[in-house]
Formats: structure tokens, sequence, C-alpha cells
């Protein structure tokens, strides 16, 4: 009997005999029950002692596994690698990949050879991870982070079955100058995006105008009018400039149904019209270097008919309301008296106003007074 049993056998009979004596003290019991008590006192004692006796084992331990026996733990090692590229899906464009890479050697016949488990449990690490980096592009390099911490959060066994192998503590990331690169050619394809969206919309745009609006003089008046469809009058005023319109856009010459609208062309003012550049409804004639109208007469001084005067003004870029005419004209007026044209002369004066001749203009004439000489240097 072991200490234990004894000790627990003894404690219920102590137990058990003081509640007898104590029950039979206060109840007066008679002489004959005492021992009685004492009986059962005695076959408590011995219940409870079988009871805590253990049962006889089927097969003596010493004859069967000891169940007690503790396997060895398999030691798991480990081991950290650093900057390793692996392809992305762009040439060039290699991820930096860092991880803590963990294996387990598996059992193996005896006549196995020996192995490098750190080796075999790296290689197989790396060629799980490029499996997927290589079909990634080189601009999501946090994401595919993500994606091999679950791809290699797992042990799987190797090639060669030695070994099985996982990594923890993933950094995937992608060097900074490729990062530059890859935002220019980014910002780069936008703006060929957008360039080419403009290019479709000018032509278009082009399209439109020239095979659709502009294709001939009606349909050129039924545009204007769909968008200024309050205003007919103004159609009306505009068909000879919407027939030009047509026609150049064609290439063609204004149909003869709308010549009568369209205003005549202003004659060009070149040296090929004989003679210096003239102002426009001006020509040149070789035998007097007169200037003469675009009819081939002389301006009339005396007629009161401006036309070529407002041309050659409008040649100059001169408005009616330009604050610079009447200096411009005045101008013009000493260039005449210098060249003794006095119907010119006239002829701005009736159109801007009289205009104040220089004192002694016809003692000193338009002959530039000289200039002052400086006065020389005193000698050293």
């Amino acid at each position: 009997m072991s200490s234990g049993r004894k000790a627990m056998t003894l404690f219920v009979t102590v137990i058990l005999g003081l509640v007898l004596v104590i029950l039979g003290l206060c109840t007066d019991w008679p002489l004959w029950a005492w021992p009685t008590a004492a009986a059962l006192l005695l076959v408590t004692a011995l219940v409870t002692h079988r009871m805590l006796t253990p049962k006889r084992e089927a097969f003596p331990r010493e004859f069967g596994p000891d169940p007690d026996l503790q396997f060895p733990e398999p030691q798991r090692q480990e081991q950290r690698i650093a900057h390793v590229a692996l392809p992305s899906s762009v040439a060039d464009y290699d991820f930096s990949f860092s991880a803590t890479v963990r294996w387990l050697v598996l059992d193996a016949a005896d006549d196995a050879p020996y192995i490098n488990p750190a080796g075999l449990a790296v290689e197989a690490v790396l060629q799980r991870a490029r499996v997927l980096t290589a079909q990634q592009p080189p601009d999501r390099s946090a994401f595919v982070q993500h994606q091999l911490d679950g791809v290699l959060g797992t042990m799987r066994p190797d090639a060669s079955g030695r070994i099985t192998a996982m990594a923890q503590d993933v950094s995937l990331s992608l060097p900074e100058l490729d990062r530059e690169r890859l935002v220019k050619l980014s910002n780069v394809r936008k703006d060929e995006d957008v360039w080419e969206h403009e290019r479709n919309y000018e032509r278009s745009k082009r399209a439109y105008l020239g095979d659709d609006v502009l294709k001939d003089p009606g349909t050129a008046v039924v545009w204007w009018l769909s968008r200024n469809d309050q205003q007919v009058e103004g159609a009306v005023d505009r068909i000879g400039l919407l027939a030009q319109l047509s026609a150049a856009a064609n290439n063609e010459n204004v149909a003869p149904v709308f010549e009568h609208l369209v205003s005549p062309p202003v004659a060009p003012y070149a040296e090929a019209d004989g003679g210096p550049h003239a102002p426009p409804g001006w020509q040149w004639t070789p035998d007097s270097g007169t200037p003469a109208s675009s009819n081939g007469a002389a301006p009339d001084a005396t007629s009161g008919s401006f036309e070529s005067l407002d041309s050659f003004l409008a040649w100059f870029g001169f408005a009616p309301a330009d604050p610079d005419l009447d200096l411009f004209a005045e101008r013009l007026m000493n260039l005449a008296r210098a060249h003794d044209k006095s119907d010119v002369v006239d002829e701005l004066r009736r159109r801007f106003g009289p205009a104040q001749p220089p004192e002694d203009d016809e003692e000193a004439g338009d002959t530039p007074p000289a200039p002052e000489e400086p006065p020389a240097e005193p000698e050293p």
C-alpha cells in the first residue's frame, strides 16, 4: 500500500469514528450499540482501502510500451536572406526580396545522401517566390509583398522531398532609381494618351467641318441657322461668306449662283503690279510712277472720295479712332511737302484737318538740322 492510499484510509476512518462517537454521546446509545459502531467503522476502513487500491494491469508495465516516453520535438532551423533579386513581368526591373527562411528536416532512409538543409530550404522558398513575382508588374511591389506572405507562409516540401520550408517576415521592394524611371514612363504614356485623344478629336472635328458642315454652301447655311435659329437675316447676310468657306474647304471656286454674293477680291499690292508696294486699290503706272486706282484711273483729289486713302491707312493698321492717326497724317503731309506733292497735302488736309506748317518751311525746307558736335576734350 502506498503512502497516499494509507493516508486517505486513515483520514476517512478517523473522521467517521469521530462522527459516530459524537452521535453516540449526543443520543445516549446503549452499550450494545458501541461494538456495532466499531464494526461499522472497521468495514468502512476496509471498503475505503479497497476503493483506493488501483486495478491490476492486464500486462505488466515492463512488458508493454512505455506511455510516458516523450519523443523529441523536431528542431526547426531558420536563416535570414536579404536583397535577393527576383524578376518582375518587365525586363530589367527586378524586385529586391528579403525574408526569414525556416525549414524542417524530414526522415530519410539510412543510405540517403547527406544534405545541406539551409541551402535546400532557401532554394525552395526562392523558387516559390519567383513563380509569383515573374507575373507581377514592378510598380506593385507593396501588393506583391502581401501575396508572398500568403504563398510562403505554409511549410511545403521541396523538390528533393528531404525538407519542408516556409518564409516569414517577407519584404519586397523596388530600387528607387527604377521607381523614378517607372513614374516618368507612366507620365509619358499618360501624355501620349491625352495627345492621341486630342488628335482624334481634332481629326473628327476636321472631318465634321469638311465632310459635313462645309460640304456645300447650302449645308453651311443650314448649319449656321441651326446654331443661330433666331437670326435669319444674319444667315442671309453671310451666304456669300459661307459660300467662300465651302469653296475653300473643298479646293473649288465659288459656285456661279453665289458669285454675286461674294465681295470682289482685293488686288495684291506687290512689285509685280509694275512698281513698288502700293496700298490696296492702288496700282502703279510704269510711265509716270504715280499711283492709280484699281480701275487704272488716277485718284481724283478733288472728288472728295477717300476710299483709296482709307485702304492705304488700313494697310498700315490704323483704325478710324486710332489716337496716333493724326500724328501719322501730319508726317505724311511733311513727306508729301518734301516731294512737292501739294495735291496729296491738300487731300490729307481735307481729310484730317489743317496741319500747322513748320516755321521757316520755305527757307529751311525739310533738311534736318545738323547734329551738334560734342565739345572738344581739353588737352592734358
